[in-house]
């Protein structure tokens, strides 16, 4: 590749590296990061062909991504966490010295005795220090976050890992920068730039796509201080020019993007930027899967919600969306279950007051000997008593040891991890998702395997057998009842696929089913449907997604819903209302600047997915955010719907 062939940006950061300056690479949404990304490694391989570089970025997607695009065997992509763990775990009396002390000095939490931890501790471990997807600190397991904290200690406290660092690889380039813990940065713009041996390092993000509470967010001390050197791309290749022309209002740099000048860019038609369409919708009597049903208006003409590769309706929680999908009960099971919620409360007072329970107590004993109250100082058990289905659900456990309740344990990561944005999407490594919606993702696929004739996947998945004529019609009937939501419930479901040898219980499943008693009958009252609901929004069929995994993703119609869903780190009336500030009371003046700042990212990350067509929905918005968005979106795009 020659010089000429450059793009601007990529001649001004050869520039500062040729001049010794390590430098960060500032654009926004669709200005072609990535590309500048591949450009910057292969040119580097080009000027240097025996260097190795490493690439270090935020997902499995995205390493798939840049691997694909850069062939060259001196490359090394990863997700942060294996670059980090690569480096370090080779450094095994380094790595149980610094556990050690990390353990001792809290900034590792652990049940370990305090007396017991010394550099001798983890010698009997065979294996040495592992990192794993999960935690078990007494075995040297460490998982995601240790893995942070324990490179971080190891690269301040030792040199001779920095020059290794330092020497294996001339650069380190970081995509999407924002999202990087600030640990990593800390490491390699303080502890690698404190050595006499230097080597290359450059970032590549947008600060105002930073959505994540663990990322480092900006550089903006490094880039005063000079340590780096920003390169700002202001391009646009994907979106129209209605959606730069919002986006510009309601980024907070000093970056103003612009069409691209290449008539082949996504944004470009006959040598113009397409113009796109932009409207903020908003109603005081109907939600927007009312509206969207109805079509009353234009503003949906062409869309396709069936189509999810090509529409999105963007939502801040999975909340809102299991509402919207119809997987609501199964999701209140795995969020916030009534009786788990108040297990837990019960734990944290006997932890707090250092109760002790002895082994055989019951979960009613304990709920009785531990009285919790609510805000209004009534007695939490008495109000599950009365309730005739919490006292159903609480009947179910009551009699068990309390020591083996308290084990019980759901999240919605059990869930609704490994939400794929499209049916075309790859799976990650390591889904959280449990043992029972494992199997009721089995059955569900198998369902599908021979909805769409793909016979010789099926018989290879199950265990029905086909030896007469007639199975083929009692197969056909059957997978019919389970597609059809014929009022089976979960549970009728998972007993007639184990019976037919559609999906088998494995040991897996009939663990689960001891193990998790309360929450496997919980989820195997609910209908399969709701079952079916949850699969098609995680496997990518509905065009749901949640706003905070649609980044990096662009689709031609986008569909952006203005409700917080309760979630108080994020609130859509700050963003369209700057007059509220006044009326705040001081708490929340406090909180103010940064619930702003957050919710202007999540917005500026949804509108710029939009390709074509955008739509902001508000429901029962104040005359002033009516005002407000008038200004913003102009007055010929606000319509009451």
């Amino acid at each position: 590749m020659v010089e000429t062939e450059l793009e601007p940006e990529v001649v001004q950061i050869f520039k500062l590296i040729n001049e010794g300056h390590n430098f960060l690479l500032s654009g926004g949404a669709g200005s072609g990061k990535t590309y500048s990304l591949v450009q910057v490694i292969n040119h580097a391989f080009d000027e240097h062909p025996t260097a190795k570089i490493a690439c270090i970025t935020y997902t499995n997607a995205a390493v798939r991504e840049i691997a694909e695009r850069v062939d060259h065997s001196n490359l090394s992509v990863s997700t942060i966490h294996d670059f980090l763990w690569d480096n370090i775990s080779q450094f095994q009396v380094e790595l149980k010295k610094c556990l050690v002390d990390l353990l001792k000095s809290g900034d590792l939490k652990s049940n370990l005795a305090q007396e017991a931890l010394d550099y001798s501790f983890f010698d009997s471990v065979e294996e040495g220090i592992q990192y794993k997807e999960y935690l078990r600190i007494k075995d040297g397991i460490v998982s995601h976050d240790e893995v942070l904290i324990l490179a971080e200690s190891m690269y301040e406290r030792y040199g001779k890992l920095r020059n290794i660092l330092i020497d294996k690889y001339q650069f380190i380039f970081v995509d999407e920068y924002q999202d990087t813990s600030p640990k990593i940065v800390k490491i390699l713009l303080k502890y690698l730039q404190e050595q006499k041996r230097t080597n290359t390092i450059g970032f590549f993000g947008d600060s105002m796509q930073s959505i994540y509470d663990d990322g480092v967010g900006d550089l903006q001390s490094y880039i005063e201080s000079k340590i780096i050197e920003e390169v700002p791309k202001a391009q646009n290749r994907r979106n129209p020019q209605s959606v730069i022309d919002l986006a510009n209002q309601i980024r907070t740099d000093s970056i103003t993007q612009i069409p691209s000048d290449d008539m082949g860019a996504p944004n470009m038609k006959d040598g113009k930027i397409v113009p796109g369409k932009t409207t903020f919708l908003y109603s005081s009597s109907k939600s927007i899967n009312q509206v969207i049903k109805s079509y009353e208006t234009s503003h949906f003409e062409g869309w396709d919600f069936a189509n999810s590769k090509e529409t999105k309706q963007l939502n801040l929680t999975h909340r809102l969306i299991a509402e919207k999908a119809d997987f609501s009960e199964l999701y209140e099971i795995y969020d916030v279950d009534p009786i788990l919620k108040f297990k837990s409360s019960l734990v944290d007072k006997i932890k707090e007051d250092n109760i002790e329970i002895a082994d055989d107590d019951t979960f009613e004993h304990v709920a009785r000997a531990v009285p919790l109250k609510n805000r209004q100082k009534e007695n939490k058990l008495d109000l599950i008593l009365a309730d005739p289905k919490l006292n159903s659900l609480f009947g179910q456990l009551k009699d068990l040891p309390f020591t083996e309740v308290r084990k019980i344990y759901v999240s919605k990561d059990a869930l609704l991890d490994d939400k794929k944005i499209d049916t075309d999407a790859q799976a990650k490594k390591g889904s959280k998702r449990d043992k029972l919606i494992k199997h009721l993702f089995k059955i569900q696929t198998n369902i599908l395997l021979y909805k769409e004739k793909r016979f010789n996947e099926f018989i290879q998945k199950t265990d029905f057998p086909l030896r007469f004529g007639r199975d083929k019609q009692t197969l056909r009937d059957t997978i019919e009842s389970f597609a059809s939501n014929q009022n089976k419930t979960i549970g009728e479901v998972i007993e007639e696929a184990d019976r037919t040898g559609i999906c088998l219980m494995d040991d897996n499943i009939q663990s689960f089913k001891r193990e998790n008693s309360y929450v496997f009958s919980r989820v195997s009252s609910l209908p399969f449907s709701e079952f079916q609901n949850l699969f098609f929004y995680l496997e990518g069929f509905t065009p749901f997604t949640t706003q905070h995994n649609i980044k990096g993703d662009q689709f031609k119609n986008v569909l952006v819903v203005l409700d917080n869903g309760g979630w108080s780190k994020y609130n859509f009336e700050y963003l369209l209302d700057d007059s509220i500030y006044a009326s705040l009371k001081p708490a929340k003046k406090k909180s103010y600047p940064d619930i702003l700042s957050r919710t202007k990212k999540i917005f500026y990350v949804c509108c710029t997915r939009a390709m074509r067509n955008l739509v902001v929905f508000y429901q029962n918005p104040s005359p002033s955010i009516i005002e407000n968005a008038k200004r913003i979106f102009g007055e010929s795009n606000v319509y009451e719907v």
